[in-house]
Parts: structure tokens; C-alpha cells; sequence
């Protein structure tokens, strides 16, 4: 009898678990697992994307002209060297496709993004995790654990879970150590939501091995369209784009995103709510005894005695119609990721976790 297997390293995989949205018996749900913009996409993008139902019939473009014009426009980067996909995940999965084989090694580090250790396994490679220190991203471990084989090493800056993130002088350091074969890819997902910083795009322009990622699923609020893009050196973009799909984006997606990443003045306001009630959701919390890292993300990771309380407050909160994200997956059994929402959504979770921990009536 013929057995058909897949691929050395498919069977691996951990199927991808997103963050909750609902919750049985409870009505009245707030969603607070998956990091998402709860303002959602401003009046231009809605507007761009009502115009493009009467175009639907027709192909979209191949090679996303307007949205990397556009990209390069608001983000100072040359377009040309813009390569965009199914959100940032499709281009990590482009970057492992075309680098990353049988024997090949790609390194992220602990508390990383799942989707690298995904992404390489279906690929055929091999995922080397390095320890963070402190929940920040260790350059020295990250350069020890380099090989003959390296060929990818992946950080989110600031990373998801931990909200935590590195300088440039330091990603410099780690870019100019890396093996000569190996490509630095920083995944700026949450890049927006730091003012002043860009997301990678210097250290992309000045060195020929390194790739930065982008999404337009968290401050943009668009990630029902699923739309990210890539910046890279030329040698990469043209690799890429041979292993792109020419239909990957779709015309309304298309769209979208250019209206989105054009309302600069929605994009700002977005980002500021987004740190002032950061900033308040982490000083709440902390006065109920729950401590956080400084978070530079749309999230605070609030950490809890150990894994026993983190799941008993996940429940609690679940009882209240509030559903934030377990991490145990990321090798933080003992935290709850909670998405920074709206002030209402806010307050009410700041609440509940002090009814938990026996702080409020």
C-alpha cells in the first residue's frame, strides 16, 4: 500500500493558533487577543475600498505600482525595492521559500514570532531558537548561535509577545556580525506605533543584508485584507518577486491600502491614542500588583506569579466577556498578552483583572 508523506519537517508544524473572538454563553464580548486597531481604518481607506466594488471583475495589477509609490512616498523609501504580499507573513514565508532549504539554518529568538519557525519548517530548514535576556532581544546570543549554515535570522522589533524592542545602534552591531551567506530580516509590524523610528529602513539602505517587513493589519486597521510589504536590497526584492505570486493582492486590497497608508493624519491619531492608553492600561495594572516591560507595541504583556494564576485570571477575564491572548506558546506560560483597545475596553479590563486580584469590589 502506497503511503503518501509530506515533506522532512511539515509534520513539525504547530497549527497557527490567532487570538479568540468569542466566548460561549457570554454576549457582549470585547476582543483583546489578536492586536487589533480598535478604531479600525479611517473614512479614505472605507471610502477607497465602497469605489472598488465596480471593479471586481477585473484583474488586479501585478506589480502593485500605486501602493509601493505610495509606500515610498509616506515611508521615504525607494519603491522599487518595495515588494508586497499577504500581509508581512507572506513576505517571511517569500524569505524562507528562496533562502532557506534542506541544511539550511534560520535563527529567532525565544519569545519570537511564530511564523519564522513555521515558515522554515515548511520549507525544509531548521529553526534555531536563541535565548532573549530579560525578555529583550540578545545580540551576542543571537551572533554565538550563527553557523556556516545560517541563512536567515529573524527579530521583531519591537517584538510580539513581549512588546520589547532594541536599538539601532544594536541592530547595526548584530547586522555587521552576521556570516557572510546569512540575511537579517527585521519584522516591523509594530514599527508604526514608535514615533520617529523606521522600522529598519536606514539600516536597509546602507547594507546589502538586511530585509525589513511591514503590515498594514495593525495601525492601519486593515487586517481582514491581509496587505504587508517588504524593503530590501535589490539582490533580495528581485529573488522575491520571482516567487511571488503576480495576483497575490486583490484590487479592493490593493486599494485599501493605499487610502490607508496616504491618511497620514489618521495614522498619527491612531498612534497617539494607542500610547497614551498604553500607557495608563500599564500603570493600572501594575497598581493591582500585574508588572509589564515597557511596551512599544498596541499591547502590554502583563506577567503573573506563574502559569497557575495567569489561567485562572484568562478565565476570570473570559467570565467578564474580555479575551486576551495566552502565550504559553511562546514560552511565557505565566502572561497574558492584552491588546491596548479603545478607553472603554481599557478601563473594563483594567477592572476585571483587579476584581481578580482581589483589588476592586
Amino acid at each position: 500500500m502506497t503511503v503518501i508523506t509530506p515533506r522532512p519537517g511539515i509534520m513539525d508544524i504547530e497549527l497557527y493558533q490567532g487570538g479568540a473572538a468569542h466566548v460561549d454563553g457570554v454576549s457582549n464580548v470585547v476582543k483583546l487577543s489578536s492586536n487589533e486597531n480598535p478604531f479600525g481604518p479611517s473614512d479614505a481607506v472605507k471610502e477607497a475600498f465602497r469605489k472598488v466594488a465596480f471593479d471586481l471583475h477585473r484583474y488586479p495589477s501585478t506589480d502593485h505600482g500605486a501602493l509601493r509609490a505610495a509606500i515610498g512616498e509616506v515611508h521615504g523609501v525607494d519603491p522599487s525595492r518595495v515588494v508586497c504580499g499577504v500581509g508581512s507573513d507572506e513576505i517571511i514565508a517569500f524569505l524562507c521559500q528562496a533562502y532557506a532549504g534542506p541544511g539550511d539554518e534560520v535563527i529567532h529568538t525565544e519569545h519570537g514570532f511564530a511564523m519564522y519557525r513555521i515558515s522554515t519548517l515548511a520549507n525544509g530548514g531548521t529553526p534555531v531558537e536563541v535565548p532573549e535576556r530579560g525578555r529583550v532581544t540578545d545580540v551576542d546570543a543571537i551572533l554565538a548561535a550563527c553557523t556556516d549554515a545560517t541563512r536567515l535570522v529573524f527579530i521583531a522589533n519591537p517584538n510580539n509577545p513581549t512588546g520589547t524592542m532594541i536599538g539601532e545602534a544594536e541592530m547595526a552591531r548584530l547586522a555587521d556580525g552576521l556570516p557572510p551567506q546569512a540575511l537579517l530580516v527585521i519584522d516591523g509590524a509594530y514599527a508604526e506605533y514608535v514615533e520617529g523610528y523606521d522600522g529598519g529602513a536606514g539600516l536597509v539602505d546602507s547594507r546589502q543584508n538586511v530585509v525589513m517587513t511591514r503590515t498594514f493589519s495593525k495601525l492601519y486597521g486593515l487586517g481582514g485584507l491581509r496587505v504587508g510589504w517588504g524593503y530590501g536590497p535589490q539582490h533580495v526584492v528581485d529573488v522575491l518577486n520571482r516567487v511571488r505570486g503576480p495576483f497575490n493582492l486583490s484590487t479592493a486590497a490593493l486599494a485599501a491600502a493605499e487610502a490607508a497608508v496616504r491618511d497620514t493624519g489618521w495614522a498619527e491619531k491612531c498612534r497617539n491614542e494607542n500610547n497614551r492608553l498604553r500607557h495608563w492600561l500599564a500603570e493600572a495594572l501594575a497598581g493591582h500588583g500585574v508588572v509589564s516591560d515597557t511596551s512599544l507595541a498596541n499591547f502590554i504583556l502583563a506577567r503573573f506569579a506563574d502559569r497557575a494564576e495567569a489561567d485562572a485570571c484568562d478565565e476570570y477575564l473570559k467570565s467578564q466577556g474580555l479575551i486576551v491572548r495566552k502565550v504559553a506558546g511562546y514560552n511565557l506560560p505565566h502572561c497574558l498578552r492584552i491588546t491596548v483597545g479603545d478607553e472603554p475596553s481599557c478601563r473594563r479590563v483594567a477592572h476585571a483583572v483587579g476584581q481578580f486580584m482581589g483589588d476592586e469590589e
